[in-house]
């Protein structure tokens, strides 16, 4: 989708033209995912970032908090007690 959007001059002056649209692109990505619009998977397919690693990076580069609650460490916590209870085979 195209959207057209007059900007003011005062602030187009400290932009440069050629990175414009992929700042305004990764400002409305950034601003979705803080509000919960959009997952953090979501965050790489619209900005083509490679991996986990590179959207981290970039969402901490960008000061936007990570949505990692109570509940996600509890779901972390229960998945490390079973891989540790998890007997391990010995190798012969």
């Amino acid at each position: 989708m195209k959207i057209t959007i007059d900007l003011p001059e005062e602030l187009i002056q400290h932009f440069k033209p050629d990175l414009l649209a992929r700042e305004i692109l990764e400002a409305l990505v950034i601003q979705a995912y803080q509000t919960e619009k959009i997952t953090h998977a979501e965050v790489g397919r619209i900005l083509g970032l490679p991996s986990r690693w590179a959207i981290d990076a970039f969402l901490k580069q960008h000061l936007a908090d990570l949505h990692y609650d109570e509940a996600d460490l509890e779901r972390d916590r229960t998945t490390l007690q079973q891989l540790r209870a998890k007997p391990t085979s010995s190798a012969s």
